[in-house]
């Protein structure tokens, strides 16, 4: 793919295509900042980036996607929603239904915010895997996608996805030529940590799943600065299983829940191999994390499975 025409040809639709005003679905992820990279050159002050802080975002994620989108000159808004979206998912643990409400959820408030800027348009950074693995009527449905499976049949807003035929690796690619500066960002699944809280949403595992999901990026990123890690996995993070066990915290008994640390290689996220984790950075992270969380956790495993038959995240 030549990326240079690609960007100019979808600048140029772009602009054919949005008549009026437009928002988009802004993760601070880099295929949606690509997206809304790509719509500012074509309508300028015409669109508006729309954040949305679910309750399920990494630690530090609100603070460091308000920086980029300043740094790129964005017009933007920050919706605080995470009341909205633990009430939504109340009782929700299977995973298909836990993606259709975090997408209803997401509609319902990009309605809302387009009403407020009198726009008729939703841009999304869906790529080619979000809607091959949500499945149509041609292909099985791996698990559904929350800008693809949780959009509802009658949508208010006019659809556009500039993205939707490319892989991780190109979006890549067209972020370089956009100088959009975070190319070494891990991905991060649009409905955040709810698909890593295996279980119950409740505020308190969500906020297990943050510090333990910070724990595994800080320490595999000083494994590679150091040059313990030659190459940094492609994703990392950890996810927080409802299996107790029991542990021991001091002389105390202690029964708590199993984190799995997660790191993987790809290139285009459709396929993917577990990453060699040296020993001692997993060692680390498992004595941070139960020292961290105490008697919430009492048991750090490490997935070795590959995609397939796994898929990257676990839900």
């Amino acid at each position: 793919m030549n990326t240079g025409d690609f960007i100019e040809k979808q600048i140029q639709k772009l602009k054919s295509e949005i008549t009026g005003k437009a928002i988009i679905a802004l993760s601070g992820g880099i295929d949606s900042t690509v997206a809304a990279v790509l719509t500012d050159r074509a309508i300028g002050d015409r669109l508006l980036a729309v954040y949305v802080d679910t309750g399920f975002m990494r630690k530090g994620e609100n603070e460091r996607a308000a920086r980029s989108f300043s740094e790129l000159g964005l017009n933007y808004r920050i919706v605080e929603s995470a009341d909205e979206f633990f009430r939504e998912l109340e009782n929700v643990e299977d995973p298909e239904e836990k993606r259709r409400a975090i997408g209803k959820k997401f509609i319902e408030i990009f309605e809302r915010e387009a009403r407020k800027f009198g726009a008729g348009w939703l841009v999304q950074g869906t790529i080619a895997p979000d809607w091959i693995e949500s499945g149509d009527s041609l292909r099985d449905r791996i698990k559904s996608h929350h800008n693809v499976g949780g959009l509802p049949e009658r949508l208010n807003l006019r659809l556009v996805e500039p993205l939707r035929d490319l892989y991780k690796d190109e979006v890549r690619a067209v972020a370089q030529d956009l100088s959009v500066g975070f190319l070494d960002r891990q991905p991060f699944p649009g409905p955040g940590l709810a698909v890593r809280v295996i279980g119950p949403l409740t505020r308190r595992r969500v906020e297990v799943e943050r510090e333990a999901c910070a724990i595994v990026e800080e320490e595999i990123e000083r494994a590679h600065s150091e040059g313990v890690l030659k190459e940094l996995p492609w994703q990392y993070f950890s996810v927080l299983l409802p299996v107790r066990s029991v542990g021991v915290q001091g002389d105390v008994r202690a029964y708590g829940e199993t984190v799995v640390v997660r790191a993987v290689k790809s290139k285009d996220a459709m396929t993917a191999r577990f990453s060699d984790i040296p020993h001692s950075v997993l060692e680390n992270i498992s004595t941070r994390i139960t020292n961290r969380l105490g008697s919430e956790v009492t048991r750090v495993v490490f997935d070795i499975t590959n995609k397939p038959p796994a898929t990257i995240e676990w839900e």
